[in-house]
């Protein structure tokens, strides 16, 4: 799974409180580099789709990168380059998902979410 699908993912258990769905913690992650190609026009058309502050966070957390508090408002060159690696190039290969709502762990196996649940948590 790589981290811009990681920055739209939300819990959807029934149970959860309202508003603590998002974002899911990521836990025991093991990680891969990919390969993609760079293209700074969709890097660029990409950014507003992000929360950053969970991509900020989760980057940081996974000891990836370490993005500027702010979403640059004229990203440069380098800056286009940084998020192309988080978001695209970094893939989370096995982990889990925790929801910080309700506890909920979503598994993630040879780098596929798992975000079915049971018939009682829909």
């Amino acid at each position: 799974m790589r981290l811009i699908t990681h920055n739209m993912l939300q819990c959807h258990v029934k149970a959860c409180p309202p508003g603590q769905s998002y974002p899911l913690q990521i836990r025991n992650a093991e990680l891969e580099a990919l390969d993609a190609e760079f293209n700074a026009d969709f890097v660029r058309r990409l950014i507003p789709k992000l929360d950053w502050k969970v991509l900020r966070s989760t980057a940081f957390e996974l000891g990836v990168a370490q993005l500027p508090e702010e979403c640059p408002a004229e990203p440069t060159e380098d800056d286009l380059q940084m998020i192309h690696k988080v978001a695209l190039q970094t893939r989370v290969k096995e982990a889990e998902m925790v929801c910080s709502g309700c506890g909920h762990v979503y598994p993630i196996k040879d780098g596929v979410p798992n975000m079915l649940l049971q018939d009682h948590e829909i």
